[in-house]
């Protein structure tokens, strides 16, 4: 007993957080540590992937790495420990907690402490606390099943290499007849995942309880049962191995997990596009007093040091309209049934990066400066391109602007984003025949699209809306005497 109390004195482990706004998951995208490194607290030990954002997540204490639990490119429920730390490093024998818990063991609860009544809210950085309430083992599961095996056989298969399902075997003695199939959580969501009800799985682990290449098996049963029928004619003498699930078997198609931002993304454009009613109008602008402005204002020295484009511009027609007509910048709250007016703007703009589309913005953008809000700009920018866009930096947007123009595109019908009245898509300036002063002469066009959301701007406000932001690119000079 004293050994195993100086042992959990000398081992603490880090969880995934909660890094924001409930979720449930995050990807670990890289590791910044190694078994044997020193950490102390604060320092940042990897970097994390939400449905959000890339976060970097900090080690809440010092020590030595003694075990990273999962490898990069592993998505990980909040909750589940991912680093073990030695916070006594030196003090006894290292090894010793490799009995309670090997290396790669799954880190939920022994089977016994396996089904939660529900998830418990976390702090960010410090996980889920343990609980102090016991449970009595299930009748015929093992104190400690063959958990590195199952670890091994999970992260093999979140890698996209998972090994070839084996096939059934007989079912041990002490496989329950009745009742609830045994099986770990993650088996679990795979079985659901796939459509598979675990009563008709056939165990093959230890004190019969269900594995994922059970899982898998019961998927799959011609491959199981004929393990020759999926052995390559063109290279006959390699064994029989089964087809990696992220290539189909011509190699003509890639199936890519959907995870992360880009699931996000999904989410948020269905529930907006079918809750909220949109309109989308369109209006076709001279914006070369605009651009005039703008290589004006690149060479004044208040605006040294920020970047000047048309965006910039364009940001701040959008805030004076929006001044002008305020009954747009609302939200729809469908529980209360209410329209939220809000008396501050956040702006939100719309920024590709690797990692897929995000909508961080600029927090009171309405109270900005010019100079100011180039700086923001410039800033949110470079964060997001960066890959280092907070969660908190795409939260309590209430307009956004598009700028589809850089890739150029003439115009769109921007999805609102989810909570949001409105977006404005800024399309591409070309040079195009105009008539300007009873004459055609070759001017900078552009297209804007407003989409909004029709249960609370009507089309005469999101009208007007639309043509002040035309009438202030067309003669720049209002953002003065509108403002």
């Amino acid at each position: 007993m004293t050994t195993m109390t100086e042992t959990s004195a000398r081992f603490r482990e880090f969880k995934m957080p909660d890094v924001g706004e409930g979720l449930t998951e995050a990807e670990i995208l890289k590791w910044f540590v190694q078994p044997g490194d020193t950490v102390t607290d604060g320092q940042v030990v990897c970097e994390v992937e939400t449905a959000k954002a890339a976060v970097e997540l900090p080690i809440p204490f010092d020590g030595v790495v003694h075990e990273l639990r999962f490898p990069e490119g592993t998505t990980v429920d909040v909750g589940q420990v991912i680093i073990a730390i030695d916070v006594a490093p030196g003090s006894g024998d290292a090894s010793a907690p490799a009995a309670a818990a090997p290396a790669q063991e799954p880190v939920e609860a022994p089977e016994a402490e396996a089904e939660p009544k529900g998830r418990t809210p976390v702090l960010v950085g410090y996980g889920v606390a343990e609980s102090s309430t016991k449970r009595r083992p299930r009748k015929g599961a093992a104190a400690a099943p063959e958990a590195a095996a199952v670890a091994a056989a999970v992260q093999a298969e979140l890698n996209g290499h998972g090994a070839p399902a084996p096939a059934p075997a007989t079912a041990p003695a002490g496989a329950p007849a009745g009742g609830r199939p045994l099986a770990k959580p993650p088996v679990r969501k795979l079985a659901k995942d796939l459509g598979i009800d675990l009563a008709t799985v056939v165990p093959t682990g230890k004190d019969g309880i269900i594995t994922r290449e059970d899982v898998h098996a019961a998927a799959a049963p011609a491959a199981a049962e004929a393990p020759a029928a999926v052995a390559s004619p063109v290279a006959p003498e390699a064994p029989a191995a089964a087809v990696p699930a992220a290539v189909s078997d011509s190699a003509r198609e890639t199936r890519i997990p959907v995870k992360g931002v880009r699931k996000a993304i999904a989410q948020a454009m269905v529930g907006s596009a079918f809750t909220a009613p949109h309109v989308t109008e369109f209006v076709t602008v001279d914006v070369t007093r605009t651009m005039k402005l703008v290589a004006e204002l690149k060479e004044d020295k208040d605006m040294a040091g920020v970047r000047v484009n048309p965006l910039l511009i364009i940001a701040k027609a959008l805030l004076v309209a929006i001044k002008r007509n305020p009954e747009v910048n609302a939200a729809w709250d469908e529980a209360n049934q209410e329209i939220v007016q809000k008396h501050y703007v956040n702006l939100g703009i719309a920024a590709a990066t690797p990692r897929g589309l995000i909508v961080p913005n600029i927090k009171d953008a309405h109270d900005k400066t010019l100079p100011q809000l180039a700086e923001a700009l410039g800033e949110l920018v470079t964060t997001a391109r960066d890959g280092k866009t907070s969660p908190a930096a795409m939260a309590g947007g209430t307009v956004t602007i598009t700028n589809v123009g850089v890739f150029g595109v003439d115009t769109g019908t921007p999805i609102l984003n989810p909570g949001e009245s409105a977006i404005l898509a800024v399309g591409a300036i070309k040079l195009q025949p105009w008539v300007h002063k009873g004459k055609v002469k070759p001017r900078q066009v552009t297209t804007l699209a407003l989409s909004f959301d029709h249960r609370l701007v009507d089309g005469e406000l999101g009208s007007k809306v639309l043509a002040d932001v035309a009438a202030i690119l067309e003669q720049p000079k209002r953002l003065i005497t509108w403002a």
